[in-house]
Order: C-alpha cells, then structure tokens, then sequence
C-alpha cells in the first residue's frame, strides 16, 4: 500500500477523490479500485479503505492522472424525454439520455437512473461527491413523480400504499402519495420518496396489483422541470443547485429546505368515481396486466386484430340484402 500523506486531516478516501474528480461514481470507483485500475504514487491500490490527500498524492486510473484543480464542475438538469436509457452507452445501441445533451466541454454523468419508459427530471454532473449526497438516503433528499395507472384508485388502495408494501426487494414505502387527476380509464397518482431505491415505484405498484401507463419525475426537493420542455436541458451553479436541494456546501439539511409544492389539487376519490368511465375497472383489476410493458405491444396488437375482425364482420352483415 503506498505511503500515506502525514496530513491526516486533509485526507478522504480514495473513492470519493475519484468521484469529486468526474471519473465517475462513487460506487463504480469502488469497482475500478477492486478491479486494480487505480494506482497512488504509482502504486496500484485495491484495498477500499485507502485514504490520499488530494494536495500531496498523484492519483490515476488506467495510467491516466488525475488533477482535480483542473477539472470544472458541472451541472445539467434534463427534462428526459421516454425511450432513452439512463446510461453512458448502451450495449443494445438504444438511444442514451447522453444523445440529447450536447457542447459540454467535460464528460457527464447521470445521478441516479429513470428507467427507459420512464421521463422526466434528470441530473447529470461530473461531481461525484454532489451526486452522492442526493443519491444516498442519509442525505434524505426528496423526489417527487407522477405516475398514470390503468383503471380508477379507491381510497383502500391508497391507504395499503401509504402503510407500506411488501414486494420481492422487501417492505417499501412511500414519504406519501395522493389522487391529482381521474380520467375516464386511467389515474394520475403522486408519489414522493425519500430512499429512492431502484425502481421503486413500479415494484410499489406491481406488488399492489396496479399497472403503469406513465411514470414521470417532477422534482428532487425544490429542484423542478417546470417550464423546461421535453428533451431540453439547462445548466445550473454548484450554488444554485445546492439551494434548490436545500443544503448547504457539506450537504447537511437546511432549517428552511425548500419543497416541491404542485399546482395539482388532491383530488377526492370519493369524487373520483363519479368520474370513470362506465367501462372503467379497479386499478388492481389484473386484465390490466396486458399493458405492462413486457406484454404491451402484444396486447395492443391482439386489440387492433380483434377491432379488424369486428368491422370486417359488421361489414359483412351491412351487406346482406335485406328482407322486403
């Protein structure tokens, strides 16, 4: 192991310096160090409890040095549009949410991911550290979506949601969740969390027999996409950023945490049903389950065929002489 900094006070650890570099993520710098990619002082280094100091110690990984003087923070917010995948590349050749951000001079990375139907608020920077303090559920950072639900959403069911639900990855529950809209066939629901662990809303919902139309990030505390269109990004100041999360430069909670307040009034489900459709079902009815992602295009195909077959046969029947 190489020979640490006597300055102990100005020493993190190994994977953090690679994350506040840019590199990448904390967590996948821990992959790069076990995978002995990274050296200090020349020296390569994979035990995960290494600590540098960041004014003394020459970090590198894959033989290419890091100077974090150098390196100019960045912060993007995107509004992602559905069909784009929340990665650097994508080994299927899909579209990644890195096609649609473009003249940064550094390479980005996203915090968190939205899955590849889902849309909305996403945050790409090269500051590891900034990432982590709104990825990791200490920092209890807020996130609020919207999610369209196949069928109309009794209070009952909200109630099983608020208390909790057990799913394969175990008890998961949300900070809250309300009605905002009631369609004919289908209900807007909001759901805000604190962990954010990884599709948590889906699993929330699968387990509860609910079936996702639509799922859509709105905001991470007082951060929003309101106003920012589909497919568009902006940049934000560490500072500007830091105030909408609410926190201060060592990402600690303000008193005065600024919150995500919608223009969406919570709607009544007593109300509600009065406003289905006379065709409409329970959310948790499973012939739903048809729209799941998995199942989607076979189920609207199996729909369009059935429709052809009942206009040809109404056809039929239209041209049948009539009786005088």
């Amino acid at each position: 192991m190489p020979k640490a900094s006597s300055a102990s006070n100005t020493e993190i650890r190994l994977q953090k310096l690679i994350a506040d570099s840019g590199v990448c993520s904390r967590r996948k710098a821990e992959v790069l160090i076990a995978e002995g990619r990274v050296a200090v002082n020349g020296l390569v280094v994979v035990e995960m409890g290494t600590k540098v100091n960041p004014n003394l110690d020459v970090v590198s990984v894959d033989d290419k040095v890091i100077d974090l003087a150098s390196i100019e923070k960045v912060y993007v917010l995107l509004n992602k549009p559905r069909a784009y995948v929340t990665t650097t590349m994508d080994p299927e050749g899909r579209k990644t949410v890195m096609d649609l951000v473009w003249g940064v001079p550094t390479r980005l990375y996203p915090v968190g991911r939205l899955d590849y139907l889902s849309e909305g608020l996403l945050l790409l920077t090269n500051d590891g550290d900034m990432a982590n303090k709104i990825m990791h559920p200490r920092y209890e950072v807020t996130k609020v979506y919207e999610v369209k639900v196949f069928g109309h959403v009794n209070e009952l069911l909200l109630e099983k949601i608020r208390k909790g639900v057990m799913t394969e990855d175990g008890l998961m529950k949300p900070k809250s969740v309300r009605m905002i809209e009631q369609l004919p066939n289908k209900t807007w629901l909001e759901f805000r969390l604190a962990e954010g662990k990884n599709r948590e809303i889906r699993k929330i919902c699968e387990a509860m027999d609910l079936t996702v139309d639509k799922l859509r990030r709105v905001a991470i505390e007082g951060l929003t996409i309101q106003g920012l269109p589909v497919g568009q990004f902006t940049f934000f100041s560490k500072r500007e950023l830091l105030k909408a999360l609410g926190m201060n430069e060592d990402g600690e909670r303000l008193n005065n945490r600024p919150a995500f307040v919608s223009i969406k009034k919570t709607i009544d489900t007593r109300k509600a049903t009065k406003m289905v459709g006379k065709t409409a079902r329970p959310a948790d009815d499973r012939r739903y389950q048809g729209f799941r992602k998995d199942k989607y295009y076979e189920t609207v195909r199996s729909i369009k065929e059935l429709d052809a077959i009942k206009k040809t046969e109404d056809a039929a029947l239209m041209a049948l002489p009539t009786r005088s």
